[in-house]
């Protein structure tokens, strides 16, 4: 079967077209990026992992009434999401101290926050993704204030859904990033969850150690990368014990194949 059309490459994903209108083809990489993609590197396997923890958590959040871009998974690094106009908006909702937050405000990393801070950056690679306020959004046009209460609603349900689900797995959920959309059916557009919720955009620490299980092994050259994204999806229940190295091994003959 040919590739279908190339919509988008990204720093992590690539966007195909889609079977259907209104559909499309979302490829996981294995690249990995940091400090605004001045770090490149590779994690091997990641897309795979990737792929998986995030359908299974699109999956749960739907099942909870949270509106999501995931239609279903098509293979180890194809998913098959929903079109929609991206929200030129990162939202970083964050419960521990942590990266930036504690560089910009010298609080010790890994201090716990009194409440949940929710963060608005604007998505603009060149300018290094700049941190905004509501303001900022209201007065370029954004997202609508409607848009805007959506997001922050959505936000806070993610937050409480997925750190019930990691600390059921002695996971503490530091921070975290998401991205939304807008979902247009005829002239009205529905905010709904796009993007990925994985160990890329989330910091994820083991409870009793705080060993990170996240892309900080990359930003920080501790190692390890691919052992921490199979622990993530291991204790998720996605990776039996064992399984990881044969579920990559599988994928590379696979990509080796052409297929």
């Amino acid at each position: 079967m040919s590739r279908r059309r190339q919509i988008y490459e990204g720093k992590a994903k690539i966007l195909y077209e889609g079977p259907e209108p209104g559909t499309l083809i979302q490829y996981f990489k294995d690249d990995a990026t940091a400090f605004n993609a001045q770090k490149r590197g590779t994690i091997s396997g990641k897309g795979v992992l990737n792929n998986r923890i995030s359908e299974h958590i699109f999956t749960l959040l739907g099942q909870i009434g949270v509106p999501t871009h995931f239609i279903r998974r098509l293979n180890m690094r194809e998913q098959l999401i929903r079109q929609v106009e991206i929200i030129p908006i990162e939202v970083v909702v964050r419960n521990v101290a942590a990266g930036t937050l504690s560089q910009r405000l010298g609080i010790e990393e890994g201090t716990q926050l009194p409440r949940t801070i929710i963060e608005y950056y604007y998505k603009d690679d060149a300018l290094g993704d700049p941190m905004v306020a509501d303001e900022h959004i209201a007065c370029f046009g954004w997202a609508s204030q409607e848009e805007m209460n959506d997001i922050a609603d959505m936000a806070v349900r993610v937050n409480d859904f997925l750190c019930g689900l990691f600390a059921a797995i002695h996971i503490r959920l530091v921070d975290f990033k998401l991205e939304f959309g807008r979902l247009w059916e005829n002239d009205y557009a529905r905010t709904i969850l796009a993007d990925e919720i994985s160990p890329d955009g989330c910091r994820l620490w083991d409870m009793t150690t705080n060993e990170k299980l996240d892309k900080d092994r990359f930003r920080r050259d501790l190692g390890g990368e691919a052992e921490a994204y199979q622990e993530v999806a291991r204790r998720l229940g996605l990776l039996p014990e064992g399984e990881g190295n044969m579920v990559l091994d599988l994928d590379q003959h696979r990509q080796r194949r052409g297929k």
